[in-house]
């Protein structure tokens, strides 16, 4: 199998699921690195493995090509041995989307878009549509969302309960990246910035 990794907290996502999940990814697959900074996954080579352009993608044994995180991180704890991430029962596995889906929707979404349609723009303007007056109340919308889930995790290791599951992962990373591109934590969000100082502590963090 291969790996089309790149910078960013897409590939994150899965490389820290993978981690995460006991998975080794540059001793399972082969590592392809796509400079997406200079536009390679926009161009026809990769276009033709996934033509959504996004990274990262993995290419299967069979030719397949995967993309989209949620399916890469699903594929990959369904794929390898070991203990589940997205749970053991069809409850867990409902549950663990939900959280994943809400977190999703909810924060990575609004938070990605209001960086590409500001901070971003530069590099993204000639590869999307942009919305730039949208850029602040995206922003906001994100921030709205922290703050919600920090009131509903009060008293829980994790955001969906008491075990790390895809949730966590998908917003760690993107809240790593939100700090990096003037997005930071509202201080005031005590549970949320306890649970970001728990993740950062996590080997997987530095995958």
């Amino acid at each position: 199998m291969k790996f089309y990794n790149s910078v960013g907290p897409n590939p994150q996502v899965v490389r820290m699921f993978a981690a995460e999940r006991g998975v080794d990814l540059e001793k399972d697959m082969e590592i392809n690195t796509v400079d997406i900074m200079a536009g390679e996954n926009r161009q026809p080579a990769y276009l033709a493995k996934n033509p959504g352009g996004q990274s990262p993608c993995i290419e299967t044994d069979d030719g397949q090509h995967i993309a989209e995180i949620t399916a890469l991180c699903e594929f990959i704890d369904e794929k390898f041995p070991g203990q589940s991430l997205m749970g053991d029962t069809p409850e867990e596995r409902a549950s663990n989307r939900m959280w994943a889906r809400r977190v999703d929707l909810n924060v990575c979404e609004p938070l990605a878009n209001g960086f590409r349609y500001s901070e971003g723009k530069p590099l993204f303007e000639s590869r999307m549509t942009m919305i730039p007056e949208a850029a602040d109340k995206l922003k906001g919308i994100a921030q709205e969302k922290i703050s919600w889930l920090d009131g509903l995790m009060e008293g829980r290791e994790f955001v969906g309960g008491d075990k790390l599951s895809l949730a966590d992962v998908l917003l760690y990373c993107f809240m790593i990246f939100g700090e990096s591109v003037g997005q930071p934590i509202n201080p005031e969000n005590k549970n949320i910035g306890a649970w970001l100082e728990r993740m950062k502590a996590r080997p997987s963090a530095s995958a």
